[in-house]
């Protein structure tokens, strides 16, 4: 049956999932790059951007485990980009050039309506406008049976954790202390959702834990 999830994202120890201040410069936030240190070591991530190298074993097994089965994704519109109010233009397709790391359909929750853009490798961006729940439908329809993987940001896994429609979890947490930004949990009584913790496992860049809905 096909999860809804959510993989190898990033935390700080004091619970933000991206620093203040996202701009061009700063697509994190101001301090947000430090959270996914244990990421951009690994192979698996190292490859994705065209990189040679990288470390292998736990943390490079989670990265691995993040891309199985995924036949869909949904981002917040702050994960597509820095741009904001209504679409100036057709220019901005995204922070990641012309063949982003998805290569499939990806479905961007957004107030203001744009036609879906054709990326190479297979990603296409369509644009949803009529919330969470419509976004997980077609998100659903065209993954065919497999995995729906949510990207972020804070503020949409946020809205489908309230709604208890995530599966799965995954969240990498940095010894890194932000002091700001968007906080993850604040506010979310995770127990009484129906969550609880189903393995952790700690290295010398992150602690990974996981989290399923019971």
């Amino acid at each position: 049956m096909s999860k809804l999830r959510v993989n190898a994202f990033s935390l700080s120890i004091d619970g933000f999932g991206a620093g203040p201040g996202q701009d061009l410069e700063n697509p994190l936030g101001i301090g947000g790059g430090a959270l996914h240190k244990w990421a951009f070591s690994t192979v698996t991530f190292r490859k994705m951007f065209g990189q040679e190298g990288g470390a292998t074993g736990p943390d490079d097994d989670f990265a691995v485990r993040s891309f199985e089965n995924v036949g869909a994704w949904i981002l917040g519109r702050n994960m597509f980009g820095p741009v904001r109010g209504p679409w100036q233009d057709e220019s901005w397709k995204g922070w990641w050039g012309d063949n982003p790391p998805y290569h499939v359909p990806v479905f961007v929750l957004t107030q203001y309506a744009r036609q879906p853009i054709v990326m190479e490798g297979g990603t296409t961006f369509y644009f949803v406008t009529d919330g969470i729940h419509s976004a997980l439908e077609k998100a659903k329809a065209a993954a065919a049976g497999k995995d729906v993987r949510v990207g972020g940001g804070v503020s949409t896994i946020r809205q489908y954790l309230s709604e208890r429609l995530i599966d799965e979890m995954h969240l990498a947490i940095s010894p890194v202390l932000l002091g700001a930004g968007e906080n993850l949990l604040q506010g979310l009584d995770l127990p009484k959702l129906g969550y609880q913790c189903s393995e952790q496992v700690a290295t010398p860049l992150a602690t990974h834990v996981v989290i399923k809905r019971a």
